[in-house]
This record gives structure tokens, sequence and C-alpha cells, in this order.
């Protein structure tokens, strides 16, 4: 049990095929008990209810500064500290640089790299009062390779603005005993790729990946928990792809 008597705080895990969801159901088999936060508290408690006893989920705007301050201490109260957090929530639009507006770049980079920030200083005092604690920080392939196959440049930009904040709060925090990592997915199959990815594009990116396969949420999930346990205890402002080979740089 690599996260025994371990809890974990998971951003954006409602959604049943996403990766924040695959994260909170291996990490409670991993012993960890999760709080899930989400922006519908009704989804959010399902989640945790379908991974089963002891569980909790919150609603939670993550570009609400007073809705992080406020989840992460109803967090605390209720399960009594919290050692993990995975910075998940996040959005993408299939935008060209000439089609996005105001309204879409403060969208997706509000929720992803906004968000990053408001929940992370929302949790860090607790765990510098406890010399303790772990963040992993969901950023893109995107944010590396300029672009993916869904996300347009404001997305790539939000992404690799989390690497750039993760690794200055690694900086920041290290003495404190808190470790900031970075996870970079490649094509992930979720809810977001759901119905979008024909058989042409497949076949397309395939050859570009040198295993041969997409990606699963399970696969991001597997890194997670290596950045989120003990098992990666001297790493700090690390980024690891997650990617199947697609960039290898």
């Amino acid at each position: 049990m690599l996260l025994k008597d371990k809890i974990a705080v998971i951003t954006g895990a409602a959604s049943a095929r996403g990766i924040g969801k695959a994260v909170a159901r291996l990490f409670a088999q991993q012993g960890g008990r999760i709080a899930i936060l989400d922006l519908d508290e009704g989804a959010a408690a399902a989640a945790a209810a379908d991974i089963g006893p002891g569980h909790i989920g919150l609603a939670c705007n993550v570009t609400a500064r007073g809705d992080c301050e406020r989840a992460a201490q109803e967090v605390i109260k209720r399960l009594g500290h919290v050692d993990i957090l995975v910075n998940n929530a996040g959005i993408t639009q299939p935008l060209k640089i000439m089609d996005i507006g105001p309204e879409n770049y403060e969208a997706v980079t509000d929720v992803s790299l906004r968000g990053t920030l408001y929940m992370s200083q929302a949790l860090i005092p607790h765990m510098r009062s406890r010399r303790s604690g772990s963040i992993v920080c969901l950023s893109s392939v995107s944010a590396q390779r300029g672009g993916g196959i869904f996300g347009g440049p404001h997305y790539s930009a939000a992404k690799a603005g989390v690497l750039g904040l993760a690794r200055a709060m690694a900086r920041e925090l290290g003495p404190d005993n808190i470790r900031v990592n970075s996870l970079t997915p490649g094509l992930i199959l979720t809810d977001i790729t759901g119905g979008k990815l024909t058989e042409q594009m497949k076949t397309e990116i395939l050859k570009g990946i040198p295993l041969n396969r997409l990606g699963e949420a399970q696969d991001v999930a597997n890194s997670c928990l290596f950045l989120a346990s003990d098992l990666s205890s001297y790493l700090t402002g690390v980024t690891l792809d997650v990617n199947g080979g697609m960039l290898i740089h």
C-alpha cells in the first residue's frame, strides 16, 4: 500500500472516463483516502462514492480563490489532514490562433493555470505546518511540442505556464519538504477525445508514437502515483512525460 494513511485532494476528478477519476481510483486502491473536487458537487460526491467508502466529494471552482480555500479547510476538517494535491482540473478548446478571443483565453488559462495556483495556495500553509507534502500538476505534451491534437495555442500556453509554475514552486517549497512535480500526458483516451478521434486521425497519430498505441487514463494515473508517493521522495521540479514516446527529447 503505497498511500496507506495518506489523504489526497484531486481537482476536476468527477468525469467517469477522465484522468482525475482514474487517479482517484488508483490512489484509493493503494490505501489513500480521497477528496474529489469538481464544479458539480453531486457529480463529485457520486465519483467519491463510486471509488469506495470513506472518500468525499466537494464542489469547488478552482478559478475562485475563496472556493479553493473553503474546500481545503473542509477537507482538513473532515479527513484530518492533506498529504497530496493533484492539480488535474483543466479544459481545452480546438481553436486556431486567430480565432482565440478574450473569453476563450480566459476560460482555458483560468482553469489550468489560475486553478493550479489557487488550489496550491490553499493547501501550502497546511503542508508547511506539517513539513510534508507532494503536489502533482497536470500539464500536457502540447506545452512541449507547441500544440496538440485537440487543444489550441491558448491551451498550449496555459499548460506551459503550469510547468513553469510547478518548477518555481518546487524551488520555493523544497526547504519545507514539499515536493512539486508535473506530468505531461500525450494523447489520452478520455471524454475530451471521445467521439472526436476518427480512424484516419488515429492511424496518422500512431505513426508518431513509438509504442504504437494511444494512452489510457490508467497510464497517467500510474505515473501520478509514482510522483505522489514516497517512491519519488528525492524528486522535485521533475516533468515526467507520459506519451508513449510521442515526444522524445
